[in-house]
């Protein structure tokens, strides 16, 4: 039983440290907006590392998968957005809701929930 206890502990352990060192939990539900460039954009990112890109001034969608490469998040589109390198890799840095930053000439905020 104390064996059952310890291991049932360090998996509880295990998996919050896992999601206290997921840089990109804040980003899980939430939008990220980007304006300036060619379109103002819509990143939506998921916990099983997709993600979908909107432009809606233009009607148009992509979807792709993501992942952290070192200090780079790295996106992988399915079909590549016009102007855009495939993959897509910008510096990752800690950010919360309400969050804005500047990154490749683009203002970008982190706002809550799905817009």
């Amino acid at each position: 039983m104390r064996a059952f206890i310890l291991a049932a502990s360090l998996v509880a352990l295990s998996a919050s440290a896992a999601f206290a060192n997921d840089m990109m939990a804040p980003f899980y539900g939430n939008t990220v907006i980007a304006k300036g460039g060619m379109a103002d954009t819509h990143s939506y990112y998921n916990a099983d590392h997709s993600f979908t890109m909107k432009a809606p001034a233009f009607g148009m969608e992509w979807k792709g998968t993501w992942k952290v490469d070192g200090t780079q998040l790295c996106r992988t589109f399915e079909k590549t957005p016009p102007g855009v390198r495939n993959p897509l890799c910008t510096p990752l840095v800690a950010h919360k809701v309400g969050d804005t930053w500047t990154t490749e000439r683009r203002t970008v905020t982190l706002v809550q929930g799905i817009q």
